[in-house]
């Protein structure tokens, strides 16, 4: 092959790759261009299955000046959903959000069945290939996407902010594998300010599940929430605009 023929062949190889490594992440639609109470499309607000618990009070509310969205709980559960287009990139971007906690939940202990809520949580939900799941969790998410018709995440990192677990903490939830929690504003961080994030996912990930994957799945949607349902308590949260960057 004739030097020439083989430093262009070289050269689109290595720009198909550079423009492969650039595609960029998938954009989320930001709280604070809501015109209304409702939380901008696609954002959709989303409540427990079968609406076994009620609904958290999750809607746009002015905050220091900008529209935010708030979460408030009262022996309640609900989140606000961004899905994202399927197979898109996503899995190793950046994930930046700020919130502040108004009302701390008293009881709330993630440890327990009896305590696990959250007043505020950021969650990555990823696609994780069910064929590697051990065979109780495989059937067990199975029968929960025919139940709720909704095609759950097989993974789920939730970012906390916790009132009594100090910050760093990382345990499973009480009642599924499939979900993670780590703990980022916890017991030493006072409620009433705005606190922002930045978060690697492929490295939390990896952290959080790093023994039954050595990869990151795709990553299918952000969900912003807040529940109460299992302490009974009440709760107050705001989160700004959530944001994915390469």
């Amino acid at each position: 092959m004739p030097p020439s023929r083989i430093w262009t062949t070289t050269g689109l190889l290595t720009i198909w790759a550079a423009n492969a490594l650039a595609e960029p992440v998938p954009a989320l639609v930001p709280f604070s261009s809501a015109t209304g109470s409702k939380p901008p499309a696609p954002w959709r607000v989303v409540g427990l299955p079968g609406n076994k618990v009620p609904l958290a009070r999750v809607e746009i509310s002015p905050q220091d000046g900008a529209p935010v969205l708030s979460l408030a709980t009262d022996k309640s559960y609900g989140s606000a959903v961004h899905d994202l287009p399927r197979h898109a990139p996503g899995a190793d971007a950046v994930l930046r959000w700020r919130w502040k906690l108004a009302t701390p939940l008293v009881g709330a202990d993630l440890r327990t069945k009896a305590g696990d809520d959250a007043a505020l949580k950021v969650c990555a939900l990823f696609d994780t290939p069910l064929d590697g799941l051990p065979l109780t969790e495989r059937t067990l998410m199975r029968i929960a996407r025919s139940v709720s018709g909704e095609n759950l995440p097989s993974a789920s990192l939730c970012y906390v902010w916790d009132a009594t677990l100090p910050a760093g903490t990382l345990l499973p939830n009480a009642f599924s594998a499939r979900v993670r929690y780590l703990v980022v504003n916890g017991a030493e961080t006072p409620p009433g300010r705005w606190v922002s994030h930045e978060r690697r996912l492929s490295k939390d990930f990896l952290m959080a599940f790093g023994r039954e994957v050595s990869s990151v799945p795709p990553l299918i949607a952000i969900a912003v929430g807040a529940d109460s349902d299992n302490t009974g308590g009440k709760s107050l949260g705001y989160v700004g605009d959530v944001t994915l960057a390469p």
